[in-house]
């Protein structure tokens, strides 16, 4: 039985420190104060490079999903690689900006797309996911790691703060996550959030 209580309490612990951990923002470089004063910041998504779940590149594991969906019935997988692509626009990036927004609204600061008129850009980088599962009787949580880079909109090149956000979790209330995307849309809200709550504190 104290084994019993033992592990439980470790294995709290470790929950306890690994949704601190992705509920963290590190600055890895640079200095966010140069966003003081801005209204407007431009925002960009790149998923260029990042791995999903035991795969290496999102290409793998793409082809392994989609080819076994195709295989028990003809344009399923196609129609589910399609759906995880539209997700980025859809569901993860509308997500990301509105809890983004929301928490600096007292400061009046917005990131928006295409507004290559302001100062700064933030470039936002999925490098990895982790898209879980919810069978309803068994469960994996979803979660995502993130970089953020803030550039100058007219010199990309110039690179004035670099983020990390590591293991931001990407589930929703009461367990209702089947769906992939519901998921890891949760996880991108969670991302916009924790990043504005660590801006506020940041910016005079």
């Amino acid at each position: 039985m104290k084994k019993f209580l033992f592990k439980a309490v470790v294995a709290i612990f470790a929950l306890g420190l690994h949704v601190a951990n992705a509920q963290r923002v590190e600055l890895r470089s640079g200095d966010v104060g140069v966003l003081s004063g801005q209204k407007t910041i431009n925002v960009e998504y790149d998923y260029s490079s990042f791995g999903v779940g035991k795969f290496a590149t999102e290409q793998e594991y793409l082809d392994k999903k989609a080819g076994e969906y195709n295989s028990k019935e003809a344009g399923k997988g196609d129609a589910w690689k399609k759906a995880w692509v539209d997700d980025r626009k859809n569901r993860f990036e509308p997500k990301f900006e509105e809890l983004f927004n929301k928490g600096l609204g007292e400061k009046g600061v917005q990131v928006i797309q295409s507004r290559p008129d302001a100062t700064y850009t933030m470039i936002v980088r999925t490098k990895f996911v982790e898209p879980g599962f919810n069978v309803g009787v068994m469960r994996k949580n979803a979660y995502v790691d993130y970089e953020i880079d803030i550039v100058e909109s007219n010199n990309k090149s110039t690179k004035v703060a670099e983020l990390g956000m590591r293991n931001v979790p990407g589930s929703m209330a009461m367990g209702m996550d089947f769906d992939t995307g519901a998921r890891l849309a949760e996880s991108y809200a969670k991302a916009g959030k924790t990043l504005s709550a660590f801006l506020d504190k940041k910016l005079k």
